[in-house]
């Protein structure tokens, strides 16, 4: 009887399990079912036109540009130091004035100078006094000497007297001009015209005459002023093949992005390559009235070698980075996308020129939607259509637009979490 019941038991237990079984996979054959439906449904929308912006690449004049990054140099600059030593009694300027060449700067204390200054003209007066009695002298002894009153020793001696005191005269005034050149250099003017620098001595200060130490001010002109920048050597051979030509001109812009602040033309190109860097060294010299860029400063310059007449452009958007170099998405014939390598030749700000692989005319698309292949069929948005949607903004009717669905797919719209995949380059 005890076998009876646990045969029932067990078979109770087996078709429990079994029932059990039975449903889970009924459960997981209508998932998969609905799960086949959807994406049916998916493909049937990725299978529809996609709506898409693109522009024509076109045909215009794109200059041929060389960029660098240089360093404003003052064209001129002076250490200003004293010649003398002394008390410096005044400075004429403020620091950061501008001055002019031959303004007055400093002035050193004069009154040991000037004593100096008065001794030398004293001495050169006596000494003239003294020549002229000497040739006086000579004068009364030379018609005695005709006469033979005088014996020429006596006239010899007159003669040399006055001889002695002409050069005496002569050391005088160069005693004079060097005191008077020591009295000068009591005020210190300004050798050049610019823009003053930091002070280092302020007045009441004990100044020297040295080479060494500190300068008193220095002195850097603002206009014009030279850039220098280096290139690679490989640009060497264009920079000295357009050199010459009147289109060539370089422009100093403080931003890249921005418009530039100066041009000027090149006016040096160094002798030598820079063995370490494989650079050379170039300098412009621009005009820089308004002093709108400053020594010392990096500053982009940007070398316009010359201008292409018929470059191709398209938008920096259009163009895509891949594995085997940048392309674009091109819509062909029958509104079909394919992707065409190309070859950038440069880009000036938000346009790139295309050196090979888009012609004029050619359509590139600008926005790239993630369920975009190439073969797909494409339609182009209309910009004017676009615009009067954003004009709409919320004032459209309620409920568009809540829903995402496609017009032109007449499917559900491409999951955002990954279902349709990206494009691949």
């Amino acid at each position: 009887m005890k076998r009876l019941i646990m045969v029932l038991v067990f078979a109770v237990i087996g078709a429990a399990v079994a029932g059990g079984y039975w449903y889970w996979q009924q459960s997981q054959q209508q998932a998969s079912d609905k799960g086949g439906d959807k994406a049916k449904g998916k493909g049937k929308g990725g299978r529809g036109i996609l709506t898409v912006r693109a522009v024509q690449a076109v045909a215009k004049p794109m200059p041929v540009l060389i960029d660098a990054v240089g360093t404003v140099e003052p064209e001129q600059s002076v250490q200003v130091r004293a010649q003398i030593g002394g008390v410096l009694q005044a400075v004429m300027f403020k620091e950061g004035d501008k001055v002019k060449a031959g303004q007055l700067l400093f002035q050193i204390d004069p009154r040991t100078l000037q004593a100096q200054y008065n001794q030398a003209v004293a001495a050169l007066a006596r000494d003239k006094a003294q020549l002229e009695n000497a040739r006086a002298q000579q004068q009364r002894l030379e018609p005695l000497l005709k006469r033979e009153f005088i014996t020429r020793q006596e006239y010899d001696v007159a003669v040399t007297s006055a001889r002695s005191l002409e050069a005496t005269v002569q050391a005088g005034q160069a005693n004079v001009e060097q005191a008077k050149i020591q009295l000068d250099y009591a005020r210190i003017t300004a050798p050049i015209s610019g823009r003053t620098g930091q002070l280092s001595v302020k007045a009441g200060n004990l100044v020297g005459a040295s080479s060494g130490g500190a300068p008193l001010v220095t002195i850097n002109s603002t206009d014009p002023v030279l850039v220098g920048f280096s290139i690679p050597e490989r640009q060497l051979e264009d920079i000295r093949r357009f050199q010459n030509e009147k289109d060539m001109r370089i422009e100093i812009l403080p931003d890249r992005s921005g418009p530039p602040v100066a041009t000027g033309k090149l006016i040096f190109v160094d002798n030598t390559v820079t063995p370490q860097t494989g650079t050379v060294l170039l300098k412009t010299r621009v005009d820089n009235a308004r002093e709108a860029i400053w020594p010392g400063q990096f500053v982009n310059v940007r070398v316009v070698l010359t201008v292409e007449p018929e470059a191709v452009v398209v938008p920096e958007v259009a163009v895509q980075p891949g594995q085997n170099g940048p392309f674009v998405y091109l819509i062909g014939a029958e509104e079909k996308v394919e992707i065409r390598p190309v070859r950038v030749a440069r880009q000036i700000g938000g346009e790139v020129v295309i050196a090979s692989g888009v012609s004029a005319g050619d359509r590139v698309i600008t926005e790239i939607p993630q369920a975009l292949r190439p073969g797909a069929t494409v339609k182009v948005a209309d910009p004017a259509a676009d615009g009067e949607k954003k004009g709409k903004g919320k004032g459209g009717k309620k409920g568009e637009g809540k829903k995402g669905e496609s017009k032109e797919g007449g499917g559900k719209p491409a999951d955002a979490k990954g279902d349709a995949a990206k494009p691949a380059p």
